[in-house]
This record gives structure tokens, C-alpha cells and sequence, in this order.
């Protein structure tokens, strides 16, 4: 019985994790940039994910013609669509970032559809459709700027890159350990992302901020908890949870990244962000109610 209940843990702990994940990095965003973040982020992931590895004796193996699917995991979700939730929600709120994203549920039933060859309800339409409205009322009827209007583009191409990727994830054969496809997926997109960082870093500058408790205990947080951690979890998650339906337990990280941003951030939202909010939640039960 206890099975049964492991995979929504999983991905409950995995979104729950990525709620507090926007909370912090729009903290350590205003010291280094978006692309940095992530890069240092993923080093300290990858150094977790080895001992890890070698703790608990992983065999490091994957089969010639499965590596362009892991390559294409670590490229458009790891690389793609967490430089945009960093990029986003910097240029927007904490709140914002969470609650967009937060349609990559409804995302997913659409790419269930293209790569899995799941049945597209009429309850999952309506589902895409609502959630689809609430990200529109949310970057372009809320009384925010343009720059906030702009970073919301960019977190809703952020959940349409996470969904494609949760997806592709239902295709990574079954005999492979969680754990090991994470960290060859990471690796990917550090190796994808390492030369635009080392072009554009400045390491006087990065050796001064490193020195800010507040940029180390971040990179730490995000590498090893809400990386390392968050990856495994919703991959094993995944792996245990019809597609169509997984995505569902995605909304428990706006739920805690709103809670985390008005409390720490101070965050104040308009009418149309609650609007945006309620629609994407209507959307997301829907998928969450359908029979089996």
C-alpha cells in the first residue's frame, strides 16, 4: 500500500522544495546573475549527486542510443527552463515565478499527448485552456510593468520547457536509477552552459560576492537541496505517476513559494495575479478529478 503513495510524496517533496527555491534565489539575485546562479548551482548539485552515486554504488552505465534523450532532458529542462525561472523571476516577483510555472501541468497533458500517445480528455482541454487564461490575466492584466510583464514570458516558456522535459522522463527506459539520469542530465547542461558563463563571468567580482553569507548559503540551498534533492525526487516521481496526472502535484510549489514570498519578501500581489491564480488551480483539479 505504502507504494501506492510513494510517487505523489515524491513529487510533492520536489515542488514543496522548488516553492522556497524562488524565494531564495530572488534574494541571491541581486548580488549575481541568472546564468551564474545556475552554473554554480549545478557544480554543487553535480559534487552531491557523485557521493551520493558512489555511496550507494550506482552503476554509472547508460546505452549508447539513450544518451541524445538524457542530453536532450539536461538541455531543455536543466539548462533552458531553470536559466528562465532564474531569468523571470528576477525580472518579476517570487510570487509570479511560482504561480506561472505552475502551469506546467496543463502543458504537460499536451505533450503527454505528442510524445506518449495519451488521450486528451475533455476535462484535460479545458484544463490547458483555463490554465492558459490564468497565466494571460496574470502577465498581462495584473497592474505590474513591463519589466514584469516581460520576466512573466519568460517564466511561461520556463513551464512549457519543464513540461516537455517531464515528459521525455516517462521515455527514459526503466532499468536505469533515478539518481545516475539526474546527474548525467545535470552534467549536460553544465557542460551546455560553461561557455557563456566563462565568457561573461568577472572573477574579481565573483570572488568578492562568494564572500556573502547570503550567496554561499543560497548556491548551497539550491545545489544540494532544491538540485540534487528536488531533481531526484520528481524524476522518481515520474517514474510512479501516470504523466497527465504527475504534473498535478506541481502546484504545491506555488502554493509555498506565495506563503515564502509574502512572509520573507514582503511581496504584495494585484487582483489579477489572485484572478490568474484561481483559474490555473481550477484548470489543474480538473486534471486532478478525472477518473482514471
Amino acid at each position: 500500500m505504502i507504494n501506492h503513495y510513494l510517487g505523489p510524496i515524491y513529487l510533492i517533496l520536489a515542488a514543496s522544495i522548488w516553492g522556497g527555491m524562488y524565494v531564495v534565489s530572488k534574494m541571491v539575485l541581486t548580488i549575481i546573475s541568472p546564468l551564474e546562479l545556475v552554473w554554480f548551482r549545478y557544480i554543487v548539485a553535480l559534487l552531491t549527486l557523485a557521493v551520493v552515486g558512489l555511496m550507494t554504488r550506482q552503476s554509472w552505465s547508460i546505452r549508447r542510443k539513450d544518451i541524445p534523450l538524457v542530453f536532450s532532458i539536461g538541455l531543455i529542462g536543466y539548462f533552458i527552463s531553470i536559466w528562465a525561472q532564474f531569468a523571470g523571476t528576477q525580472l518579476s516577483s517570487a510570487q509570479m515565478g511560482a504561480i506561472i510555472t505552475s502551469a506546467t501541468p496543463a502543458f504537460m497533458v499536451i505533450f503527454a499527448k505528442m510524445l506518449l500517445k495519451e488521450k486528451i480528455t475533455l476535462r484535460k482541454g479545458l484544463s490547458v485552456c483555463l490554465a492558459t487564461v490564468g497565466v494571460l490575466c496574470i502577465i498581462g492584466i495584473s497592474d505590474v510593468g513591463n519589466s514584469s510583464k516581460f520576466g512573466g514570458i519568460i517564466l511561461v516558456i520556463a513551464a512549457l520547457t519543464w513540461a516537455y522535459m517531464s515528459v521525455l522522463v516517462k521515455k527514459v527506459p526503466s532499468g536505469y536509477s533515478q539518481l545516475v539520469i539526474t546527474t548525467y542530465a545535470i552534467l549536460a547542461a553544465t557542460v551546455a552552459m560553461t561557455p557563456l558563463v566563462i565568457t561573461n563571468i568577472n572573477l574579481v567580482q565573483i570572488q568578492h560576492v562568494m564572500l556573502e553569507p547570503l550567496v554561499w548559503g543560497g548556491i548551497l540551498y539550491l545545489g544540494v537541496v532544491s538540485t540534487a534533492g528536488a531533481f531526484f525526487f520528481w524524476n522518481k516521481g515520474l517514474q510512479m505517476v501516470d504523466a497527465t496526472r504527475a504534473g498535478i502535484y506541481f502546484f504545491f510549489q506555488p502554493l509555498v513559494g506565495t506563503l515564502l514570498g509574502y512572509f520573507f519578501l514582503g511581496e504584495q500581489v494585484a487582483i489579477g495575479f489572485w484572478i490568474g491564480t484561481l483559474l490555473i488551480i481550477g484548470g489543474v483539479l480538473l486534471v486532478v478529478k478525472e477518473p482514471s
